[in-house]
């Protein structure tokens, strides 16, 4: 009995050093995207890319991403999305290009990097999910966010390059502001 109260008190004291991990449910870093195959969930590294972080809630809170397709869908690879403005892959928001954010992040299965042309310092708006573990993206994408649930509805997500007749993000929010 001891040692229950002993391992219970542990784990209360252990509770606010575990909220402050990065790891943790922040509202204010937390995005839902609500897919045609369920919402994914999706904790934005504002720790290791703070302008990209931003730049993304902004562009959420003002709904740039609602219905944006899934213009490129690689098997095994990634799924990128993003484009409210052409919907096509060539598209960007009206801010200027982020300078990257490069750091130690592996890709791995569920990563979100930031989409960009050849230049590091292009992206924008465009972002992608990827499937499985992709080390030659390492330092050269800006990671910033992993998908925290909702694996299985990026994994349903209609494949090609282009994709015809894409899934679309129906609706993306800042956990914070979601109502629903």
């Amino acid at each position: 009995m001891i040692r229950l109260i002993a391992l219970v008190a542990a784990f209360l004291f252990a509770l606010p050093a575990l909220a402050q991990q990065p790891g943790a449910a922040d509202p204010q870093n937390t995005i839902f995207l609500e897919t045609p195959h369920g919402r994914v969930v999706i904790r934005l590294r504002a720790d290791i890319a703070p302008k990209h972080a931003e730049r993304i809630k902004t562009l959420a809170r003002e709904k740039y991403y609602d219905n944006a397709p899934f213009h490129r869908v690689i098997p095994g690879f990634m799924a990128q999305t993003g484009d409210g403005a052409r919907g096509d892959g060539t598209g960007k928001s009206k801010y200027p290009d982020l300078p990257a954010e490069f750091s130690n992040v592996p890709f791995k299965r569920g990563v979100v990097g930031m989409a960009r042309g050849p230049s590091p310092n292009s992206a924008n708006s465009q972002f992608f999910i990827v499937f499985a573990d992709a080390p030659h993206l390492n330092g050269q994408y800006t990671a910033v966010g992993e998908v925290v649930s909702g694996m299985e509805a990026v994994d349903k997500i209609k494949r090609g390059e282009p994709v015809q007749n894409p899934d679309r993000i129906l609706r993306m929010q800042v956990a914070a502001d979601a109502k629903s």
